[in-house]
């Protein structure tokens, strides 16, 4: 939960579509797009002349090279280089990549994943968020492919370039995706759940839909945070500066009240957790949880709002809120 109203979606800055203002969406992210973008071409499975590639296969570093003296066809090509066995990722999925990168236009290397410091890219395939060889590219590709993408101009950073990873306007740029992940934005998590103790709120899985939580009538809310995994994961923890992708449930300890819910934003939600982006409990709660868990939190107001009322949160409110945590990057 965002300190001001809902989830901060986080993007990969590097590859984010450039706006023509910066604003902060209150809420689940509203795609952004460029004023004056240019129409994006129809991807072709393949054109000629076409790169090669060598070095490792799928989940590590691919070596790009480029046909001598030739120039790109100037078409957007995404090319399955080898198929995964998972099933395919839909428009609206979370999806985790991988990738390395060429600028055709200078024949210069660019940033990787695969490089020291670098990460995968965690991103909603079509929202149009990411530039277009990103955002489109892996829809209706197989988790476990690995993808060859040509990208011009319209696909790629357009008239504007990217100071930042060194590609000038009008620049064609080569990138290979290692399609690592997809989340459905209705996944839920599998497994029994345990119930917390007596004195904290219990809860019944609904599905994929909100939990319903209910609070101890007559109890006291807690001076302190409460943490209590319902169901335990078996994925990697959670540290801190990772973008989670989560469901969560969350109700006033007052009266119950359901005042957000992941499933009222269309599901699955992304978070930065651990750098002040979300309130204070949901950083403390859940970095060094197991992907794959179940969560319950009880935040009192020190850790949330504090004395700040936010929509139909009121000041001085101790919430509670289920959280399920998909992924982690």
């Amino acid at each position: 939960m965002r300190r001001t109203a809902g989830l901060l979606i986080t993007l990969p800055l590097l590859l984010a579509v450039a706006c023509s203002s910066s604003t902060k969406a209150a809420g689940p992210a509203t795609p952004t797009t460029a004023s004056a973008a240019p129409t994006v071409p129809t991807p072709v499975g393949e054109a000629s002349p076409m790169p090669t590639l060598s070095g490792g296969g799928f989940g590590s570093k691919a070596t790009i090279t480029l046909p001598e003296g030739q120039q790109p066809s100037g078409q957007f090509v995404v090319n399955t280089v080898s198929e995964g066995d998972r099933p395919a990722v839909n428009k609206g999925d979370w999806v985790t990549v991988n990738y390395s990168a060429k600028d055709w236009t200078t024949g210069k290397d660019l940033p990787s994943s695969y490089d020291a410091g670098g990460k995968p890219q965690l991103y909603q395939a079509g929202s149009g968020q990411l530039v277009p060889a990103f955002d489109q590219s892996v829809i209706g590709k197989k988790v476990g492919s690995r993808l060859l993408v040509v990208a011009p101009p319209a696909a790629a950073f357009g008239d504007q370039g990217s100071s930042q990873l060194g590609v000038a306007k009008g620049d064609t740029v080569v990138f290979v995706f290692d399609v690592m992940e997809s989340l459905p934005q209705d996944s839920t998590l599998t497994g029994a759940m345990t119930q917390a103790a007596a004195n904290l709120p219990q809860v019944k899985d609904n599905g994929k839909a909100a939990a319903t939580i209910t609070v101890p009538a007559g109890q006291a809310a807690p001076t302190d945070l409460q943490q209590a995994v319902l169901v335990k994961g078996e994925g990697k923890q959670v540290k801190s500066g990772q973008t989670l992708v989560v469901q969560y449930t969350g109700v006033l300890w007052s009266n119950g009240q359901q005042f957000d819910a992941s499933w009222t934003h269309g599901g699955a939600q992304a978070v930065q957790i651990g750098t002040g982006s979300v309130i204070e409990g949901w950083d403390k709660g859940l970095v060094g949880q197991n992907v794959g868990s179940r969560v319950l939190l009880v935040v009192p107001p020190a850790l949330g709002y504090k004395d700040q009322a936010q929509g139909s949160v009121p000041a001085n409110s101790t919430l509670v809120f289920v959280i399920d945590i998909l992924e982690a990057v």
